[in-house]
């Protein structure tokens, strides 16, 4: 019994002692914490199905050919310019909206049989962020999503295409940034 309490005791003051470390931590950072919660992440099995993956790449490869603008990327390092890897997934669900309503519904009648399908689904992971936040300050990472709005929105038509164009890199950078 002495040895059962005693492996109780060690057990406790281990949680105890991890729980003030991470009260510490927090301390330190002034108690803002980003919290990477089950609201801001995706099934891997989302990202594994072959079909929809297909046609994703597929939609994107079809609208690339009609892109003429090859100077601009939309997905690339300046979208992930200060936002730190606790912030993408956040950062990737703005994005997703911004996709699926200002560029996706609008051209939803171009690049048939693919774009039907991956509408649902995109819509079905936006879907599944809803309820992804962060508790820190977000400035910056609506900053860098009005940047890609306001090029998609200069090039007009042109940049609903390279933003269609681009769906399989956004495809991989929700998948690196939500699972």
């Amino acid at each position: 019994m002495a040895a059962l309490q005693k492996c109780v005791n060690s057990s406790l003051m281990g949680t105890l002692a991890s729980s003030c470390l991470l009260l510490l931590a927090l301390w330190v950072q002034g108690g803002a914490a980003v919290p990477i919660g089950s609201h801001c992440r995706l099934n891997h099995s989302d990202f594994q199905q072959p079909y929809i993956t297909n046609r994703t790449f597929m939609l994107a490869e079809e609208a690339s050919l009609a892109d003429n603008n090859t100077d601009v990327r939309l997905i690339g390092d300046k979208l992930f310019h200060g936002v730190n890897a606790g912030e993408r997934c956040y950062l990737m669900k703005e994005v997703l909206n911004f996709t699926l309503e200002e560029v996706l519904l609008p051209q939803s009648h171009r690049f048939q049989p693919y774009m039907q399908e991956v509408v649902p689904f995109l819509a079905k992971l936006s879907n599944r962020l809803s309820q992804c936040r962060i508790e820190s300050d977000e400035q910056h990472i609506q900053r860098n999503v009005q940047m890609l709005k306001d090029t998609v929105k200069k090039l007009g038509e042109n940049g609903e295409i390279k933003a269609i164009g681009e769906l399989s890199l956004l495809f991989i950078a929700l998948r690196n940034a939500c699972i």
